[in-house]
């Protein structure tokens, strides 16, 4: 993953320091672009374990269209809790204990830490126990799964993986091979806007390629699984279509490093890549039909995890 980590070494010597929408400030760059040939292993972070089992629910949860964090929260995947919390402790309804700026707070104060993680957890158990809660403040709006799947179009809905996946069989020389999830007529309404906005496939030579434009990428915590979620887009895509996979082309806008994330930044700068896994699909199911247990990483060997501070 020496891609990942040149990344890294680019903003930390050539970014700019900036505010964002979390006021934690950032130091970025803008347009950056990484390739990925996928037949030299599967591109996972090597120098800090990442949880593969959380990016496999992620991905089978937006292609089944879902877009209700009570999904995630059965699978264990907390990846969306703190949006979907988000929008609770915001509303009229909640009476318990100031969760102002609770991201930052939980990581700067031990003992607001324990009522966050108190809270958090009722709210999840609540979601799971009650549904009309559960689709009153665990739905995230037309997020990706939405868009992915029913792009609204006046009364009617495009469901967009089903025709990218017609289009690459029946027509795989098309330049038209396109899934968007940047809605205009919807963002406003999405818990958090796509950063991962648009994506286009490419088929050569019997491999299937994609190329992803990502509008805004968090260095530390986000891109990691980005690139390892669509990486395994195109491994599934490729079984759906019987073609073998070819590169991600990982496209970045406003590629940034959380000025909290500097020191996690460097620890992982400091550490040696290592071999890249591999990954084993259960070839007998559609891709809509699989769950977390079809989908193995194998001979997956990375350094400790880095825990940081998420910027919601």
């Amino acid at each position: 993953m020496k891609q990942y980590l040149e990344l890294c070494n680019h903003v930390l010597e050539t970014g700019t320091k900036k505010e964002d929408r979390t006021g934690t400030g950032t130091i970025s760059v803008f347009g950056y672009q990484m390739r990925f040939d996928l037949n030299e292993g599967f591109p996972l972070m090597t120098t800090k374990k990442t949880a593969f089992r959380l990016i496999v629910s992620e991905l089978l949860w937006f292609l089944k269209g879902d877009t209700n964090v009570r999904t995630l929260i059965q699978d264990r995947n907390p990846i969306w809790d703190e949006w979907a919390f988000e929008q609770w402790i915001s509303s009229d309804e909640y009476t318990g204990p100031d969760m102002t700026n609770f991201g930052l707070r939980a990581v700067n104060d031990a003992e607001f830490l324990e009522v966050y993680r108190q809270e958090m957890n009722y709210f999840k158990e609540r979601v799971l126990e009650d549904e009309q809660f559960a689709n009153k403040y665990a739905d995230l709006g037309p997020v990706y799964g939405k868009q992915w799947r029913s792009w609204s179009a006046g009364e009617e809905t495009i469901d967009q993986i089903t025709n990218l996946i017609e289009g690459i069989k029946t027509n795989p020389d098309s330049r038209r091979h396109i899934v968007t999830a940047w809605n205009p007529a919807e963002v406003d309404n999405m818990a958090l806007p796509p950063c991962h906005a648009l994506f286009q496939f490419y088929v050569s030579d019997g491999k299937l390629s994609c190329q992803l434009y990502q509008r805004s990428a968090d260095i530390f915590l986000g891109v990691p699984f980005n690139i390892a979620s669509y990486a395994l887009l195109v491994h599934l895509i490729a079984h759906e279509c019987n073609l073998e996979v070819g590169e991600f082309v990982h496209t970045l806008g406003d590629a940034h490093i959380y000025s909290n994330h500097m020191d996690q930044v460097n620890e992982q700068l400091s550490r040696k890549p290592k071999s890249l896994p591999t990954i084993k699909i259960n070839l007998e199911k559609s891709i809509f039909d699989m769950e977390v247990a079809d989908i193995e990483l194998e001979n997956y060997n990375p350094d400790p995890r880095i825990k940081a501070p998420i910027a919601v």
